[in-house]
């Protein structure tokens, strides 16, 4: 998957905006820009990638974003086929952190807000009561204007500056690809796991599609993602195996053998640790 990358402030003319959308499905490509984000998701439902972090998504996801980071939402395949009662609701506001000038970020009393600034270089995952009272504030944010948004913007910032609801989206901080090369050989890696992830993927297999040595293209990967290919195969798997529990009636078994493992204790085993939960659980929650 190519990163577009683009400067939203160019495009919509204004250092700080304010979005709500509305759309049958989340149009933006897989995208990069220096503007942070943060972004609320009001309806929907689907995959989130970030960074080098799959996971799935669902109405009332709240993320906060740093610069530079690559992510796109997609939407389940039945957003695509035009059913009129599914869309894709989210309110979005992207603002430069150069807009305070460098002498904001040398106070005393923003100091929380700059280590915010730099904690989303990893990507946040915003939950539980701040997540409820931020959602509030963006539905009145949108109807802000001129100096008022700047204001809001301030209390949600401070707000999270000072929460405990917030989690890491990404172990470490992204590492963009800037070599052109590797981006592709990364890319191809990326398409080819989409394609193939039910199936048996040997290191010898996905090195020959980097056109690397089976060593070379280890040490490569790990570098890029921070973390072995291994690793990112079963983020995949497990993704897939989340959007079975939800859309399917399909047995652990089926669902296991679907998202290319061989056993179900195998599948248990590694949805477990990447979820937390186990696939039973998981399903029992999102029915709930």
């Amino acid at each position: 998957m190519k990163i577009e990358k683009t400067k939203i402030s160019s495009y919509l003319n204004s250092y700080i905006s304010v979005i709500s959308r509305e759309e049958s499905f989340f149009q933006s490509p897989f995208h990069s820009h220096p503007e942070l984000e943060l972004v609320y998701i009001k309806e929907s439902y689907g995959k989130r990638i970030v960074g080098n972090s799959v996971e799935q998504f669902v109405s009332g996801d709240m993320v906060f974003l740093g610069s530079d980071i690559p992510h796109v939402w997609l939407n389940d395949e039945i957003y695509y086929k035009g059913i009129n009662t599914l869309k894709a609701e989210a309110i979005v506001v992207y603002f430069n952190k150069d807009i305070f000038g460098p002498i904001f970020y040398e106070l005393k009393e923003t100091q929380k807000i700059n280590n915010l600034f730099n904690r989303a270089g990893r990507g946040l995952s915003i939950t539980g009561k701040t997540n409820e009272l931020i959602a509030k504030k963006l539905e009145k944010l949108v109807h802000k204007k001129n100096f008022e948004i700047i204001i809001g913007l301030f209390e949600i910032l401070s707000m999270l500056s000072e929460s405990s609801d917030i989690s890491f989206v990404n172990n470490e901080a992204y590492t963009p690809v800037n070599d052109s090369a590797k981006n592709d050989r990364l890319s191809d890696v990326f398409e080819y796991v989409k394609n193939n992830f039910k199936q048996d993927i040997s290191l010898d297999e996905i090195a020959k599609i980097a056109n690397l040595t089976p060593t070379s293209f280890c040490r490569m990967f790990k570098s890029k993602t921070q973390k072995h290919f291994v690793e990112y195969l079963n983020e995949i798997r497990v993704s897939n195996a989340c959007k079975f529990l939800i859309e399917s009636d399909m047995g652990m078994s089926e669902i296991a053998y679907e998202c290319g493992y061989k056993t179900v204790s195998n599948f248990n085993k590694l949805f477990k640790k990447l979820t937390e939960t186990t696939p039973k659980e998981y399903r029992k929650n999102a029915e709930n």
